[in-house]
């Protein structure tokens, strides 16, 4: 991995955006989630994803100049129409209608559709969490798992997170998928020619497997089993229902049917902490919260309790101090965009 400040990589990756026709300031936003991503380590979700939108934008499955539209349905309620826009500008404008409303309204929540992938979700909640907004987000996603008990793919492996803000500190960050492990950690056990753990995945007959390639031909399993499978359903339910955007089957695939408009929705609750207290109120609370966890003795001393989003915001910060941890092939595809656009 090489080091890159994080300035220089959001302008890189803004220009690669801007190669495959999106406007300046729309690439822009789209790259700020991406890089952030990277800065938290998410790297399967960070500046790499460039090239996949790429791939997309050049054949018609994502719009590079979305008309998205904005409806006020009530006073902290909105839905955002995304017009097929890439991911990530799509949440960036929901997240900017939501921090909006919330600052009027002490709470909002903004529902998305018309969306694709939009990146990592730890991101939006820090974005949020630095003006001070506790936050609940989350995205459908295209088939990759199984309804609890069947052998053919009914629902995405969603993403959620959930953030609440530190005004003296790091923030509470729980930011993940709906699956025991996600597709890209089986891809890459398949590349280096080892198995996968028990748990991860079924094959297509629905039949457990630690054979990384009949997984990928299989599905992924839910976390916690009948558990996961009904918070996966409650998230299609809030971003993708409710959000008038495409749910469960409607979702078109990314991989089967590139061209398509994958139509996926995006649903965003803050809340402003700030309506609840002084920042000092907060910052003490937060404090005792992690505290308490800190205090718990450790199973392996090596190992000590961690709270969640610990391991990403220290990459975040060292990100911020060292430059951004990029593979030099992603760096060089940049690269290439620009120069291509030049």
């Amino acid at each position: 991995m090489e080091r890159i400040d994080q300035a220089a990589l959001t302008t890189l990756a803004t220009k690669a955006l801007m190669s495959f026709g999106l406007k300046e300031e729309d690439a822009a936003l789209t790259a700020q989630i991406l890089v952030l991503g990277d800065m938290f380590g998410l790297h399967t979700h960070g500046v790499s994803r460039v090239q996949s939108y790429g791939e997309r934008l050049e054949i018609g499955g994502i719009n590079p100049n979305p008309n998205i539209k904005v409806q006020r349905l009530a006073s902290a309620l909105c839905r955002v129409e995304g017009d097929n826009g890439i991911g990530p500008l799509v949440g960036q404008r929901s997240l900017q209608q939501a921090m909006q409303i919330a600052e009027e309204s002490g709470v909002a929540v903004v529902l998305a559709n018309g969306s694709n992938h939009f990146g990592p979700v730890a991101p939006y909640c820090h974005i949020a969490a630095q003006s001070g907004f506790a936050s609940f987000i989350c995205s459908n996603a295209s088939l990759t798992i199984a309804p609890w008990g069947g052998k053919q793919t009914r629902l995405g492996n969603s993403p959620m997170a959930i953030c609440v803000p530190n005004p003296e500190g790091d923030p509470f960050l729980l930011d993940m998928a709906l699956s025991v492990a996600a597709r890209a950690k089986i891809r890459q056990a398949l590349k280096k020619g080892e198995s996968i753990p028990e748990g991860w995945a079924t094959d297509r007959e629905g039949r457990p497997t630690t054979d990384p390639k009949a997984a990928l031909d299989g599905f992924l399993l839910a976390i916690g089993g009948h558990k996961g499978y009904g918070l996966a359903l409650a998230i299609d339910l809030l971003a993708g229902l409710l959000s008038n955007a495409s749910y469960l089957t409607h979702v078109k695939s990314w991989s089967d049917e590139p061209d398509q408009p994958s139509g996926l929705g995006h649903f965003f609750l803050l809340i402003d902490t700030k309506r609840l207290g002084t920042p000092q109120w907060l910052a003490q609370k937060m404090k005792d919260f992690a505290q308490i966890l800190h205090d718990t003795p450790a199973a392996d001393p090596a190992n000590p309790v961690l709270v969640p989003g610990e391991i990403e915001l220290s990459r975040y910060h060292q990100a911020c101090a060292q430059g951004v941890a990029v593979d030099p092939l992603v760096l060089a595809y940049l690269n290439e965009r620009v120069q291509k656009c030049n």
